[in-house]
């Protein structure tokens, strides 16, 4: 990957002398100010679409052949999308997938051979395409083509001339956070937890870079989720009740606000954590510094297993003994603003989730006041 990604910290210190005493001075980075430059052309490009899904087939031969034909890309696909009849049994189509490179999820690294991802699709796609890299990821321009579109700004009508101006270089981007999450587990043989140590035998060890939120839920039992949440190794709190999500920012507008919690602009340095149904109307979402590490184990008193997600997939029980360690992950998602990073997120709020809207109050006339 060849991009140039320039912004400065979000806040930074300045001692300065003034007589005896020492002046803070806080820089506050404007959002907008972070810019995608390249340090040459751009030759590759990843283009993942949404599988088996018929309305992204003519969208998908027309950007490949664009890329191809037009720009002289290489294209990078999945190997699971071109065992779609729809596009290996095109003719019309045959000489373009000769051009393509395929790889397949989780057995080929392409983390050093793609400049930059193009999804077709809705906000899944765009947490697809950031599990596939497990370090640093290539900028990502998302058009909305699904059902949401919170995290797909860019309409393919005019995707000619937007992905022109994408290689061109010089447009604004946001980064995402991500979350670094390491799940261990016990051991266990015939129902029998293995505690004896630190053992690289006896404990199995994964690693997961999580853009949306981490969930931990009760599963499939009737009884309460009963979890331990430790800040910086101390214990914070015991979760009780259906579960807890830990979430980015950028997962703030996903699970976590249908769970109660407050959306949060992707350019803070946060983490959230919001219950799922708490059994205390004392349990409100907090939100922590991007900074700590959070652990989640089930409680000893815990009456049942639970289960955890990342982003929706990957989907395992948490037992005795297993534990879960998160915080924020040194390799955002670069992901490209098709105005800005303020401006985009607003215009998602307004229209997709339609925030705050409503009816406005009519005029009242200087007769109507006086009654």
């Amino acid at each position: 990957m060849q991009a140039d990604m320039k912004f400065n910290q979000c806040v930074q210190q300045q001692a300065l002398e003034n007589s005896d005493n020492k002046v803070w001075k806080w820089h506050i980075q404007d959002p907008a100010s972070q810019r995608l430059t390249w340090n040459k052309p751009p030759k590759s490009v990843l283009v993942i679409k949404k599988i088996q899904d018929a309305s992204l087939l003519q969208p998908f031969k027309e950007l490949c052949v664009f890329l191809t034909e037009q720009k002289n890309m290489i294209v990078y696909v999945e190997s699971k999308v071109l065992a779609d009849t729809a596009i290996a049994g095109d003719e019309s189509f045959g000489a373009v997938i000769q051009k393509f490179c395929t790889f397949r999820e989780d057995l080929d690294d392409i983390s050093n051979r793609v400049d930059f991802i193009i999804c077709l699709g809705g906000d899944g796609t765009l947490l697809y395409a950031s599990s596939l890299f497990q370090e640093s990821v290539p900028p990502v321009m998302a058009f909305h083509l699904g059902s949401l579109g919170f995290l797909t700004p860019f309409k393919f009508d005019t995707y000619q001339s937007q992905v022109t101006q994408i290689i061109e270089g010089n447009t604004a981007i946001i980064l995402r956070s991500r979350l670094r999450v390491r799940v261990v587990k016990e051991s266990r043989e015939k129902g029998i937890i293995m505690t004896n140590g630190d053992s690289e035998g006896s404990r199995k060890s994964m690693q997961y870079q999580v853009l949306n939120e981490v969930v931990v839920d009760r599963g499939p039992s009737s009884y309460l989720s009963n979890v331990d949440l430790f800040l910086d190794g101390h214990l914070i709190t015991t979760v009780q009740g259906d579960g807890v999500i830990v979430s980015t920012p950028t997962g703030s507008t996903a699970y976590a606000v249908a769970a109660g919690a407050s959306m949060i602009h992707p350019n803070v340095p946060a983490i959230m954590i919001t219950p799922i149904c708490p059994h205390s109307l004392s349990f409100r979402p907090i939100v922590v510094p991007a900074g700590v590490e959070l652990k989640i184990m089930l409680s000893r008193d815990a009456r049942n297993t639970a289960w955890v997600s990342f982003d929706g997939r990957k989907r395992q029980e948490i037992c005795h003994g297993d534990s879960i360690t998160i915080t924020t992950s040194c390799f955002p998602v670069p992901s490209i603003c098709f105005r800005d990073p303020v401006n985009d997120w607003f215009e998602s709020l307004s229209q997709c989730l339609h925030w705050n809207v409503r009816k406005k109050q009519n005029y009242l006339s200087s007769e109507e006041e006086e009654f």
